[in-house]
């Protein structure tokens, strides 16, 4: 473990099992924040949430979570959609996924006699065949980003033009990418008045692939025709929508040769995927959210794709395009739980400490792991944590050393929009309670580093004590969609800044410090 990694972990000298934790019952934990300078920064609009192209026959395991939340037939008019998206102001979106490598637009020169949505076909492209957009859908598409302010990456088709592989059991597609559906799809967009924040080219078709792959100088290559697309149709820089690439599972090797081709200035974003949980149907999820050893490994991965960026890549930005935690619709036990909520915040913490800028949580509505329940909309506990991190953590993160237990997470950033720091912390032990001295590492014996005013807290607990619970408390009172549909107000508790923050067993604790003497977020 490096030294970034002890800075942002809670570390002991002898790692404790967790029935030894019970048995010491060590509560009392001091939090160190460094707040001289920041050791990272986010976008504006860290957290993401994504709208797949799955459609109600995408099953695994016995089940079909998907319904009617694929774009196609996703409720657009739904009030409950509507002001979860709203409550963000804004919400980043990613529209695309496994399926987009097999979409066409229904726009140009070339028109399709029929446009239809994915159908199962055995020998498809991850068991399915082809889809058509309507551009009649892609303005409904916007009508919605544009009524609820959400900032749109829509996910190109990267399999235009090549040719698949001729023999049994070959998955690399070769040849150039044909961008004229993607320019007629551009043109249209634009000729509405459309505003896209970011154009991503391809889905998991980098280094191993899934069902597809392409070679990285190939797709370095394509990555500088689309560039080039965009500067010319989008000629004002600030208006400019971001191109980025290649949305897969990071291997070092196939990165740093697609930045190295596609060159400098070329790939603005640099996206890869987490599903670091496994399978959804693995019975051992709930202990591997609960895992301080098993949540630090991923650190490792985020650790390579930011050096991979300074050493190859240093004029684009680290995005996670896609992190659902389990892959294949996530499990249907944990994925949607409250304890599901410590796995995904986890995430944020870790990949923004790396330099990340984005984090895109698969998914919005749809499959086990929506921010948002599949049928009724009603959001899932991971949304509110989501919303309080999109509300209180700015750009600016902070080091952070915690010095204890490894069962407490802790994660500092300046403020969004307000004066001082803000600090988010997650007990993962289910029968210890910590007490939390905070301690500032400009004055380490400051009796209280959180100034005079008094801090706001927000402790996020599950119903009953149950973390698989969908049901999620804020400082005690149930989160619950209001009579209107409505996302209901998140009031903080007031606390005297000289009392130690109490975090209960299995809960997850944001802290607004108004006070807090961080230079760096001056």
């Amino acid at each position: 473990m490096n030294h970034l990694e002890f800075a942002l972990h809670c570390i002991l000298v002898s790692w404790f099992s967790t029935s030894t934790l019970i048995t010491l019952a060590a509560d009392d934990v001091k939090v160190t924040v460094n707040g001289v300078a920041s050791i990272a920064s986010t976008d504006d609009n860290f957290i993401c949430a994504t709208l797949d192209l799955w459609p109600s026959s995408k099953c695994n395991y016995d089940q079909c979570p998907w319904g009617q939340a694929g774009i196609f037939t996703l409720d657009l008019k739904n009030n409950i959609l509507s002001n979860a998206v709203k409550a963000f102001n804004p919400l980043r979106i990613r529209i695309g996924g496994s399926l987009q490598d097999q979409l066409v637009y229904q726009v140009g020169n070339k028109r399709f006699k029929r446009c239809l949505p994915f159908q199962p076909r055995k020998d498809g492209l991850l068991g399915f065949s082809a889809g058509c957009l309507t551009m009649e859908r892609w303005d409904q598409l916007n009508h919605f980003s544009n009524q609820t302010r959400a900032k749109i990456t829509f996910g190109l088709n990267a399999l235009v033009g090549r040719k698949r592989p001729a023999e049994n059991g070959s998955i690399l597609w070769v040849g150039a990418w044909n961008p004229q559906n993607a320019l007629a799809f551009m043109k249209y967009s634009i000729s509405k008045g459309y505003q896209i924040d970011s154009y991503e080219l391809g889905n998991e078709l980098c280094s191993n692939g899934v069902d597809a792959k392409v070679g990285a100088e190939r797709y370095g290559k394509d990555m500088i025709v689309l560039k080039k697309l965009v500067q010319k149709l989008y000629p004002d820089p600030r208006t400019q929508p971001k191109v980025l690439g290649p949305g897969g599972f990071f291997d070092e090797q196939w990165f740093k040769t697609y930045l190295h081709v596609s060159g400098p200035r070329v790939v603005d974003g640099l996206t890869h995927h987490i599903y670091n949980l496994g399978s959804g149907d693995d019975p051992t999820l709930i202990e591997k959210v609960h895992d301080p050893h098993f949540l630090d490994q991923i650190a490792q991965v985020y650790g390579y794709i930011s050096s991979t960026i300074k050493k190859f890549g240093p004029w684009t930005g680290a995005w996670v395009g896609e992190g659902g935690g389990a892959y294949n619709s996530g499990s249907k036990i944990v994925s949607h739980s409250f304890a599901d909520g410590f796995w995904y915040l986890d995430q944020l913490g870790i990949s923004s400490s790396f330099n990340h800028k984005v984090f895109c949580r698969q998914s919005l509505v749809g499959g086990n792991y929506g921010l948002l329940n599949t049928t009724t909309f009603i959001p899932n506990p991971n949304y509110y944590g989501a919303l309080l991190w999109h509300r209180l953590m700015g750009k600016k993160v902070l080091a952070t050393n915690c010095v204890g237990s490894p069962f407490l997470r802790a994660y500092s950033h300046c403020s969004k929009g307000k004066h001082g720091v803000s600090l988010l912390l997650m007990n993962l032990s289910n029968s210890t309670t910590f007490h939390v001295a905070l301690s500032n590492d400009e004055n380490p014996d400051e009796n209280s580093p959180g100034g005079a005013t008094q801090r706001e807290e927000y402790h996020l607990t599950p119903e009953n004590g149950n973390i698989r619970s969908n049901v999620v408390l804020l400082n005690g009172s149930p989160l619950v969609v209001t009579d209107s549909s409505d996302i209901p107000p998140m009031n903080p508790k007031l606390v005297d800044p000289s009392l130690p923050i109490t975090v209960a067993p299995d809960s997850i604790v944001f802290v607004l410090l108004r006070d807090y003497n961080a230079p760096a977020c001056v």
